[in-house]
């Protein structure tokens, strides 16, 4: 057997190598990350029963974006997505939301988002007995957040 060279020179450097990038991805990571936003100002008063959540700068958009590279794999992309938001914070898990990315799409695969309360929040400094009187004023988020993919079917190749 031989074994021949071949110059190739459509792909000269390894940033050809990869896949065009969605060019939709930045409207659908922004879209996501209002939706996620709108979400938790809902939450906010339905669930936690607190006058603000404090979010880090930018989380949302990250969360978003690490959901729609989890997403880029699955056959109906983003659009085949059921969200479902969680909050664990001072001994509490809460169930905040949860919602279709595109509800004419048939769902194919879940994503658990837990947020978690921030352990260096102003607040955890404070006496027990002033606690529950800054109970109802915010909640700061922590930066980490944990992501889990459940998929809803079987692929016909296993």
């Amino acid at each position: 057997m031989e074994v021949l060279p071949i110059s190739n020179e459509t792909y000269n450097n390894e940033e050809e190598w990869d896949c065009p990038e969605n060019p939709n991805e930045p409207a659908l990571v922004e879209a996501l990350s209002k939706r996620l936003e709108a979400e938790l100002r809902e939450a906010k008063n339905t669930h936690l029963m607190v006058g603000e959540v404090l979010l880090p700068n930018g989380l949302t958009r990250r969360i978003a974006q690490h959901i729609f590279r989890m997403a880029d794999s699955e056959f109906y992309g983003l659009r085949g997505c059921t969200l479902y938001i969680d909050f664990e914070g001072e001994g509490v898990n809460r169930k905040l939301s949860s919602f279709r990315c595109d509800p004419t799409t048939p769902a194919t695969f879940e994503v658990y988002l837990t947020l978690k309360q921030s352990t260096a929040a102003w607040n955890s400094f404070l006496p027990q007995f002033l606690k529950k009187i800054t109970r109802s004023g915010a909640v700061m988020i922590s930066p980490e957040y944990q992501l889990q993919l459940k998929k809803l079917y079987r692929s016909s190749l296993n």
